[in-house]
């Protein structure tokens, strides 16, 4: 056992807990521990899901538009669609690291949430664009807004958890991405029956950013920067939050912003390693999150059914992703829960290729079952790996924004094939 592993259980008073790395032994109250654990798990972790949910419902909404006519009423020609998929990820992945070192600069509270506030507007203005131009303006200052804030949270939730409690945690947050994908197509399949003069896509650009706007707002209030900025954490609690990150490795708590340190964070093969990585899982996520209600009503069902159809495959991916994050913390293992996890999309999309998928509607409606049930385990297994093995805030900081922003940018492959015939949608 490691000195920085040692417990000294001489005194549960929370005032000798150590918070320096000087330090040979550090003990933890474990009482205190878990009262701050429940807390962080209640207060914070919620309503960040809340807010990925408001995002990946804007970013994703444009798939659940397009089956109510959207494309049409846009008077789209050509592949104007699919470009408007694919330049969405063009800021969304060149703006995730300056928009990470802002997070650690300035705090999450102000910036997750102003980001959050201002793509809610843009997403909310969607409804009044009447032509693909403004339609495009407003798609990419969604991609930019929207693009630190995966990765802010993700470091954020680095500031409060531990190794072995991050990845089933980023599951529980990034869950809602699927949440977001089954409670978009149960609304979509609500509003496309409201009869109105506005359309029923507008409808849907209406009650989700405006939705977003008002999570955004509240979360100014809500979020606290650190633990140490937590007013509803008690002083024995807050000792604990900084205690354990030390004695889980942090080499320092609420380190100050450092540009240099930030940047150092890209010496090394590691970096190209987990960059690799990061470029690769993303076509399985992009593919699943941005077409599969086209890819369900490749099956010949109506615009309702098929936005109720991707239900079921979302909520099962659910339950999959969080058991086998939950698997990966328990053991501490992240390389064979990778590997699992990019297997199951990988057979989806093979047996989609190789299927008359009008004639075989139940096998192909199982492979859309197996896309969404690994494809979003990744990001919560790369994402936790490579923050785990970085000490330093900074670092972590600018290693999160680096690797998001290359999966985003990877997001370009599958939005460049046109939605229109199905073995386009799994060229990646």
């Amino acid at each position: 056992m490691s000195d920085m592993e040692k417990k000294t259980p001489a005194s549960t008073d929370p005032e000798v807990v150590s918070t320096s790395m000087s330090e040979t032994a550090i003990y933890v109250d474990e009482a205190a521990e878990k009262s701050y654990r429940r807390k962080i798990d209640t207060y914070i972790l919620p309503f960040l899901s809340l807010m990925y949910l408001c995002n990946s419902v804007d970013r994703s909404n444009l798939s659940n538009a397009y089956t109510d006519g959207f494309a049409t009423d846009m008077h789209f020609v050509g592949q104007e669609y699919s470009l408007l998929l694919l330049l969405f990820y063009i800021p969304n992945g060149f703006l995730d690291l300056p928009l990470n070192l802002l997070t650690k600069r300035y705090g999450a509270r102000w910036i997750l949430s102003s980001l959050c506030t201002l793509w809610g507007i843009m997403s909310l203005l969607q409804a009044a664009a009447t032509n693909f131009a403004g339609m495009l303006v407003l798609r990419l200052f969604i991609g930019g807004l929207e693009a630190g804030f995966f990765a802010g949270t993700v470091f954020y939730l680095s500031l409060f958890y531990k190794r072995n409690e991050l990845a089933f945690r980023i599951a529980l947050y990034f869950g809602s991405a699927q949440i977001a994908a089954a409670f978009s197509g149960l609304l979509a399949f609500g509003v496309f029956q409201i009869e109105s003069h506005i359309r029923g896509w507008q409808w849907l650009f209406i009650i989700e950013g405006s939705l977003t706007v008002v999570v955004g707002a509240v979360a100014f209030w809500w979020l606290p920067s650190t633990p140490s900025g937590c007013r509803w954490l008690t002083e024995a609690e807050k000792s604990v939050a900084r205690a354990r990150l030390l004695r889980d490795g942090s080499v320092e708590v609420d380190e100050k912003f450092n540009f240099k340190a930030a940047m150092s964070a890209f010496k090394g093969w590691r970096m190209w390693t987990y960059a690799l990585i990061s470029f690769t899982y993303a076509g399985a996520f992009s593919t699943t999150s941005s077409f599969l209600p086209q890819i369900v009503g490749r099956l010949g069902f109506s615009t309702v059914k098929t936005n109720l159809w991707t239900v079921a495959p979302n909520c099962v991916g659910v339950v999959v992703l969080l058991a086998v994050t939950w698997s990966s913390d328990h053991f501490r293992e992240r390389t064979f829960h990778l590997t699992f996890a990019l297997i199951l999309p990988l057979v989806g999309m093979i047996i989609l290729a190789t299927i008359n998928v009008l004639e075989q509607k139940g096998v192909a409606y199982f492979a859309m079952f197996l896309m969404a049930a690994g494809a979003y385990i990744p990001s919560c297994i790369v994402h936790s790996w490579h923050n785990s093995n970085t000490l330093n805030e900074n670092s972590r900081a600018a290693m999160t924004g680096i690797y998001v922003g290359i999966g985003n940018l990877a997001g370009i492959m599958t939005s460049g094939s046109s939605p229109k015939p199905l073995r386009n949608v799994h060229i990646c």
